[in-house]
């Protein structure tokens, strides 16, 4: 990575004046592939279902972010490359609430990711500036130099840890969605999805436990699956409200916020950590070898410790997830032939 350079501020967000315990999502496809806006998926009535559950909702660009204070341990750790810079940017894949999703200003990302880099930020006495990327992206951002970090619900692998570093945040976890009207009461071993027609995103932790299941399935003489990607969010959902999927496979965090705004539409059959048949993590990736990681482990942790993490995660209803302590480069996914 090329030494960092100081970059444009982004504006300071306005506090509101009440915090929210689940902002809920407007529009179910924050924007595309090539990171252009789309509300295409009926946004208001979205709204109009959150309203009737008596929830509030925010989507504005101007967000009550959970902040916390500096952490002199952390800074301590910061890089010489970094100690003088005043800004981190951060890429974020802003698609899908709650992780990270683009608010009505349809440029500014919001969601439980941006939450996180503003907490590593403040601990670091940084400003942050983030930069939506599609999410194949991330790798070649922080090669290039465009970003100082990726916090994209990014799973630790023994793979991607040859080439980044991490400082652990979220506990991976998966689920099944499919219609509320479905037929699918439970999924929870390979046999329960033989036949089935099933969405997953490419090159996923998620397509590659799908495609494991299948092959079990196929090797004991049950129906293969039929396997559908799509391009975003909103492209899966009208699938499967349409009928063309049975059951989309993803992160449970997006498939428990679908469910909460309309549960007249949307279950979750079945959940299962990311790293099945391991456990796994979510974390914040870094270049590797550039010392940035210790730095984001020890401000992960001063949030953890002064109760901010765990504020900013039941925001977005993400406290199942939670974990008790952040790791620099926690034990990944094993390799896969």
């Amino acid at each position: 990575m090329t030494t960092p350079r100081t970059r444009r501020a982004p504006g300071r967000t306005r506090l509101l004046a009440a915090a929210v315990a689940l902002p809920l999502l407007v529009a179910l496809a924050a924007c595309s592939s090539s990171a252009e806006a789309q509300d295409e998926a009926g946004g208001s009535d979205l709204q109009e279902a959150a309203d009737k559950a008596g929830l509030e909702v925010n989507t504005t660009p101007d967000q009550d972010r959970i902040r916390t204070t500096e952490s002199a341990e952390a800074i301590a750790l910061l890089p010489d490359a970094y100690k003088d810079v005043d800004t981190l940017t951060v890429s974020v894949s802003a698609y899908v609430a709650p992780l990270a999703f683009l608010a009505d200003d349809e440029k500014t990302p919001i969601g439980n990711e941006t939450d996180i880099a503003q907490l590593i930020g403040d601990a670091l006495g940084k400003k942050v500036e983030w930069e939506v990327k599609a999410w194949a992206d991330w790798p070649l951002a922080l090669q290039s130099g465009d970003v100082d970090a990726s916090i994209s619900n990014i799973t630790v692998t023994e793979e991607r840890k040859e080439l980044y570093d991490f400082a652990s945040y979220r506990n991976d976890q998966l689920g099944w969605l499919t219609r509320a009207d479905s037929d699918l009461e439970s999924i929870t071993e390979p046999a329960d999805i033989a036949g089935l027609t099933v969405a997953v995103g490419s090159g996923t932790n998620q397509e590659k436990i799908l495609l494991a299941w299948d092959e079990e399935n196929t090797a004991a003489g049950l129906e293969p699956i039929t396997v559908e990607y799509f391009e975003n969010d909103g492209d899966t959902i009208l699938a499967l409200q349409s009928g063309r999927i049975d059951v989309s496979f993803g992160p449970n965090a997006t498939a428990a916020y679908k469910v909460r705004v309309s549960p007249d539409e949307f279950k979750v059959v079945g959940t299962l950590n990311g790293g099945w048949p391991n456990t796994a993590q979510i974390a914040a990736a870094t270049l590797k070898g550039n010392g940035l990681s210790a730095a984001f482990t020890a401000a992960l942790n001063h949030a953890i410790e002064d109760g901010s993490y765990a504020q900013v995660l039941e925001r977005w209803g993400l406290q199942d997830e939670a974990i008790e302590k952040s790791e620099e480069n926690p034990p990944g996914l094993p390799k896969t032939e």
